[in-house]
């Protein structure tokens, strides 16, 4: 058995905006990845590449659950470089007028094989990078 990533900040927005942020194609590309084909909804795909235009790596991703305000999960795969898939999970938790967010990425021992550039400490950091500063700034400037 694997252990997930798990990542965790507490945003000073209420739940209702960070979910937006979380879900809302137009305002994920001030902070996340512009994915153009992002549609909320189970069962529905989406892909995006890493920002700076060098289209290194195909991010595909497919929508596996929605609870408004609360959770979103999908599942996280580069099918350019291998058929594994790995599934993330987005859960919201309102704290007096501010939000707890926790990610957790499992499975990521799916990518192993496919190079240091796919290791656990690499995602470990960029889900900080992104929690930690990218999100948090958005929602708190």
């Amino acid at each position: 058995m694997s252990t997930p990533i798990t990542v965790q900040y507490t945003i000073n927005a209420p739940v209702e905006k960070v979910w937006k942020a979380l879900t809302d194609k137009n305002e994920m590309k001030s902070w996340y990845f512009d994915i153009q084909d992002f549609v909320l909804e189970a069962g529905r795909k989406f892909n995006f590449f890493e920002p700076g235009g060098a289209n290194k790596y195909h991010h595909q991703g497919e929508i596996l659950e929605v609870i408004p305000n609360h959770k979103l999960k999908h599942s996280w795969a580069y099918p350019d470089f291998s058929e594994q898939k790995t599934v993330v999970t987005w859960e919201l938790q309102p704290d007096n007028g501010q939000t707890l967010v926790k990610l957790t990425h499992e499975d990521i021992e799916n990518f192993k094989d496919l190079g240091e550039g796919f290791a656990r400490e690499n995602f470990t950091e960029g889900w900080n990078t992104i929690l930690g500063q990218s999100l948090k700034e958005y929602l708190e400037k």
